[in-house]
């Protein structure tokens, strides 16, 4: 049996993010972390070391579809890793994230009033509102949780899909933060060659 090191236990931080998230919206600025850190260590160390290693979400869908068997642990369709693919869902994803920014934008500046709603796919609204007591934040700071946390989630959702229909980890062949770091690093090293 391998020896386990503190970083074998950060699947645990996915759960706690999404549990924090369900009973206080504003956890989901939590979810920052898991934007920044993997391009620090991409522009800083040159590599892929946060999704390798580090990444919850990975290790969680490990966890869940290798030792706990919620996986049919199939080869994933060649698509969802060609290029094409990988980089059509990170121009989709930093899409959607842009519009959440805009709406929060937008919320700051008065021009719309919160929703305080959480969107499973960018499209089916679920209240949420339990989760936050309006004025406890200004607005758009609300705003940006409901939007990050829609983000979030929905792309844990999508990766607990192909978790069970494939391979545990087929989530990460497409990953808009693996394919920013991998693009990052091939950056980096042409830079270096030069």
């Amino acid at each position: 049996m391998k020896n386990k090191h503190w970083y074998d236990y950060l699947w645990i931080w996915s759960v706690v993010y999404f549990g924090l998230g369900f009973f206080n919206i504003l956890f989901a600025w939590l979810g920052m972390i898991d934007f920044i850190v993997p391009l620090l260590f991409a522009v800083f160390g040159g590599n892929k070391g946060f999704c390798n290693r580090y990444c919850g979400r990975g290790q969680l869908f490990a966890l869940l579809g290798g030792r706990k068997k919620c996986s049919r642990n199939r080869p994933a369709p060649a698509w969802l890793a060609s290029k094409w693919f990988r980089y059509g869902f990170l121009v989709f994803f930093l899409t959607m994230f842009g519009n959440m920014l805009f709406q929060t934008w937008l919320v700051a500046g008065g021009a719309r009033s919160l929703q305080e709603v959480i969107k499973l796919f960018w499209t089916i609204k679920v209240p949420w509102g339990w989760t936050y007591t309006a004025g406890m934040v200004p607005d758009w700071v609300a705003k940006f949780s409901f939007g990050f946390y829609s983000l979030m989630l929905t792309s844990a959702l999508i990766g607990l899909i192909v978790m069970v229909l494939y391979k545990p980890r087929t989530w990460c062949t497409f990953c808009p933060m693996g394919t920013m770091t991998q693009g990052i690093c091939m950056l980096k090293k042409g830079k270096e060659n030069e």
